[in-house]
């Protein structure tokens, strides 16, 4: 039965549970006699979300998850290029070397401009980042995972957590 009207109180230490009784407000915004409130806010732009997951819209060179798989299988020489933060890599990764997107220019020394560079993030838009920066620093062999880790975890490896 929902709660309408009433007020559910929990004391988890004692395991006690009370019921109060509420009163309509006849002036409350939402319910009372003359409302104001009317719809629901788009909260991630009333927060100044940008929507990590939204699809990436940079023109980057991507490979998709199911060719990289075949290449790592295969053996073939890719370096993967991991832009997450090191709390994000300990969660589940996928075997690259990591170096954090803010961390990027002052190590990108690290990287081999001859090698084939695949760069992911969570869901593509860091990394796609990176991979811009990569290219304006001249490196030509390097490409976005597209759709990022969580795309990993869809469509090669379901059993890998998610978050």
């Amino acid at each position: 039965e929902p709660l309408i009207g009433r007020l559910l109180l929990i004391d988890a230490l004692a395991m006690k549970f009370r019921e109060l009784k509420l009163r309509k407000n006849p002036d409350c915004p939402v319910c009372g006699t003359h409302p104001t409130v009317t719809r629901l806010i788009d909260y991630n732009q009333f927060c100044g979300i940008r929507g990590e997951e939204a699809p990436v819209t940079s023109k980057v060179p991507e490979m998709q998850v199911e060719e990289l798989k075949q290449k790592l299988d295969a053996g073939e020489d890719i370096f993967v290029l991991d832009v997450r933060e090191p709390h994000e890599y300990q969660i589940c990764n996928i075997g690259g070397h990591l170096i954090p997107l803010g961390d990027l220019p002052k190590r990108v020394h690290e990287l081999d401009s001859s090698r084939e560079i695949v760069a992911h993030c969570r869901s593509g838009v860091r990394s796609a980042k990176a991979v811009d920066f990569l290219r304006q620093t001249g490196f030509r062999k390097v490409r976005n995972l597209a759709g990022g880790i969580l795309a990993w975890a869809d469509r090669v490896d379901p059993k890998m957590p998610k978050y």
